[in-house]
């Protein structure tokens, strides 16, 4: 199975047609997706104005896309190699069990899904690497009152998702299941609050 850079490699070689160029850039996204592979695919597709149906794409356009995907992807990994060390330095010190910080990196694992969009329409329209670099030093800081990406307060816990965790507080701003940790217990409670008035108000209009 090809990684990521092999991937990529085949997306800039101008010797392949440009439906491979196209596929490989949609399989980079098996590898890495932040906002989960459809809608980081609608993003990329938006931000570079890349038809999504498209078979015979700008090869400049899905080049650019690819540089956005790859500079998120070097941010990531960054952090990713700094919380391996943290890790490492938390077990010399008896710290076996991890946190709760450290289920909701678990399932965000290779980048996968970082800041999920469970609506692929409804996204960040920041470049990736900003809205990673956000979401990093929210993980970094205190956990805040609104969501990390936009800074919007209209943050409602949602049920049913179709990514783990299956609930979780979304922002209603930009979209994405925002992590937990970065998130004071008041604020969560508060998304909760709001997921439960909206359920009284769908109640009432059925």
């Amino acid at each position: 199975m090809a990684g990521f850079r092999s991937l990529a490699r085949q997306v800039r070689d101008p010797r392949n047609d440009l439906a491979l160029r196209r596929y490989s850039l949609r399989k980079c996204l098996e590898r890495f997706a932040p906002y989960g592979h459809r809608a980081t695919w609608d993003h990329l597709c938006s931000r570079h104005r890349i038809e999504p149906e498209d078979r015979d794409p700008d090869p400049a356009r899905l080049v650019a896309a690819l540089d956005e995907l790859e500079e998120a992807r070097a941010v990531w990994l960054a952090y990713e190699a700094d919380f391996a060390e943290r890790r490492r330095r938390e077990k010399h010190d008896g710290l076996r069990r991890p946190g709760s910080f450290d289920d909701w990196h678990r399932r965000t694992w290779g980048g996968c899904g970082v800041a999920w969009c469970a609506d692929p329409a409804v996204h960040p329209s920041a470049p990736l690497a900003e809205v990673l670099r956000r979401l990093i030093s929210a993980l970094r800081a205190d956990p805040g009152a609104v969501c990390p990406v936009c800074g919007g307060s209209s943050v409602v816990w949602t049920q049913d998702l179709a990514h783990d965790p299956w609930s979780g507080p979304v922002c209603t701003g930009c979209g994405i299941l925002v992590p937990q940790p970065v998130l004071t217990s008041e604020a969560i409670a508060r998304s909760k609050s709001r997921r439960e008035v909206q359920r009284r108000e769908l109640a009432s209009a059925a």
